[in-house]
């Protein structure tokens, strides 16, 4: 596997042939913040606050961290006023739906974000589909999923799948960024909930 050669923050930096950038900067102590991540599974770029700007032959731009492959010669800012202004908005928007998750709140502190700035949604999920891919990736189960669209979008546990299925295992929850205890909440609401009267199983999760 080729090494390649880019900087990242100032530092120089030699990564392999397929690694993506934050791949990359934590091979040299950088930090980048991601709540979809998982070094488990596929690259997903859902959640965005892995967003750098770099710059390819001279021209700007931002992108996902987590899903862009390094290049060589690309230079990398991981920490700029216009990528922490978006890792703000970003940071807002989760809070609106998840404010007591503790992850969110260490970030908020960090970027200085307005966990009020938002209407609040009643959910708990961030959309970072940690454990749907996961269910699917590792476990070949599909027994939860995305329902809905747009600001409604939630996961739901299928019933049918998840009856049989999700009570002995429960690895995904411990991968939720906001908080396991409402992903227990949706699988029992779920399997509570008769199939054909399902929308949206989990739109009564985060209370506060």
């Amino acid at each position: 596997m080729s090494e390649i050669h880019l900087q990242i923050d100032g530092k120089e930096v030699v990564a392999s042939e397929g690694m993506t950038i934050l791949e990359a900067a934590k091979t040299v102590g950088i930090s980048i913040p991601s709540l979809c991540h998982s070094e488990k599974l596929e690259p997903y770029g859902g959640c965005r606050i892995c967003t750098v700007e770099v710059e390819v032959r001279g021209w700007p731009k931002l992108v996902a961290g987590c899903i862009y492959p390094v290049e060589k010669d690309l230079v990398v800012r991981t920490k700029s006023e216009k990528v922490n202004k978006i890792r703000k908005v970003l940071i807002e928007e989760m809070l609106a739906h998840a404010p007591d998750a503790e992850l969110l709140k260490e970030l908020a502190t960090e970027y200085g974000a307005d966990k009020d700035r938002f209407e609040k949604h009643p959910s708990f999920c961030i959309h970072c589909g940690l454990c749907v891919r996961y269910c699917a990736e590792i476990k070949k189960k599909n027994a939860v999923g995305f329902v809905d669209r747009g600001s409604n979008r939630e996961i739901s546990f299928i019933p049918e799948i998840a009856a049989k299925e999700c009570w002995d295992c429960k690895e995904c929850f411990p991968l939720c960024p906001t908080s396991a205890l409402q992903a227990a909440y949706v699988l029992a609401e779920s399997l509570m909930t008769p199939p054909e009267s399902m929308g949206c199983s989990c739109s009564s999760g985060q209370k506060g």
